[in-house]
């Protein structure tokens, strides 16, 4: 971060028909000659958890040996240019998944519930119970420096209800956040309404609603374009840069985002698939990620849970050539054909 003698205050946002767009953190919001010393002194601290479901293949995931100069796994090896900022944790085990004495099936239920909570799930039909999940312990530390405490984001509908694995309630297996014990939050799937959430106006969720909303407004960036030629104006060349480059990405989702919503709509049944979910699995996985890294450089947020699939989920992955569902093949019994496409 470099020292600057102006001084942008933290709280600007670009404004333009009722819409706004959050800015990424600019060194002309550090006030002269203490950049250097608060980035330093208090860096930005961020917490985000991916549940990915039933397990992997620990010997495709585990390094075979240890230290700095590990080798990376098969499925590590996407992570090979983070390398030096990767540390890999093996050997842990969670206890409050073991079923009690009484509790009989549902091991799915116990293990997504007990993954960011420690407890052990109260087997029940109602809203469930366990512990408050420690991505909200950590939002109620660091939720009141940005504009949203957290963003629970999904792959895989998690609007379940009633009892889902043995006599647990759904609520288990429908997210990972629970913000009391007995309390779940919701996990967002759908990209255009988590991006509504991050930089729109509108006031409902209602796909014609929103559609409306979009056709009035028009290009979120274009109705704020005047007010960016007179923020760049006032800012070094190191903070044009980072503007440019923040507003090209906004752009770019918001692009995506309508061509999804364009492709969903025409492809598959409105009421299986909302408009704004890509039919790939592999385009929405991105572009949901893409959303959270948005959310990220805008200091929008610094807690986030993303869950890849739900437990119990049937879903087919054949972007990766494997047509068999992931939940029988979870039950793979050491079957070597069935191992070999359980790759993760």
């Amino acid at each position: 971060m470099i020292s600057t003698k102006k001084h942008l205050p933290r709280r600007t946002v670009l404004r333009g028909f009722g819409a706004a767009i959050a800015l990424p953190l600019l060194d002309s919001m550090v006030p002269a000659f203490t950049a250097i010393a608060k980035t330093a002194a208090s860096p930005v601290r961020r917490f985000g958890a991916f549940y990915v479901p039933m397990g992997v293949n620990m010997k495709h995931w585990t390094p075979i040996d240890e230290g700095r100069g590990f080798t990376l796994s098969q499925t590590l090896q996407p992570l090979a240019a983070y390398k030096d900022q990767l540390t890999v944790v093996t050997g842990l085990d969670s206890h409050p998944a073991v079923p009690g004495v009484d509790d009989g099936g549902g091991p799915h239920s116990r293990v997504m519930a007990a993954w960011l909570t420690g407890a052990h799930a109260l087997k029940t039909e109602a809203t469930g119970h366990v512990n408050v999940s420690m991505d909200q312990i950590a939002a109620k530390q660091l939720g009141g420096e940005t504009q949203l405490k957290s963003l629970e984001i999904a792959l895989e509908s998690t609007d379940v209800m009633g009892t889902c694995d043995y006599g647990y309630t759904c609520a288990y297996t429908s997210t990972v956040a629970w913000i009391t014990p007995t309390t779940p939050l919701p996990m967002e799937m759908n990209p255009r309404a988590l991006f509504e959430r991050l930089f729109g106006d509108t006031s409902s969720t209602d796909t014609q609603v929103r559609l409306a909303s979009i056709r009035r407004s028009g290009s979120l960036l274009d109705s704020v374009s005047a007010e960016v030629g007179q923020l760049a104006r006032k800012l070094d060349t190191s903070d044009k840069s980072k503007i440019t480059e923040y507003l090209e990405a906004v752009r770019d989702a918001e692009r995506r985002i309508q061509k999804a919503e364009q492709d969903s709509g025409r492809e598959l049944p409105l009421v299986e698939q909302p408009a704004g979910i890509p039919a790939s699995f592999e385009d929405h996985g991105k572009l949901m990620m893409d959303l959270l890294a948005l959310a990220w450089q805008a200091d929008m947020t610094r807690i986030s849970t993303f869950v890849i699939s739900r437990e119990l989920s049937n879903r087919t992955y054949p972007e990766i050539g494997i047509p068999d569902a992931n939940y029988p093949l979870s039950h793979h019994q050491n079957d070597p054909e069935k191992l070999a496409n359980r790759r993760s």
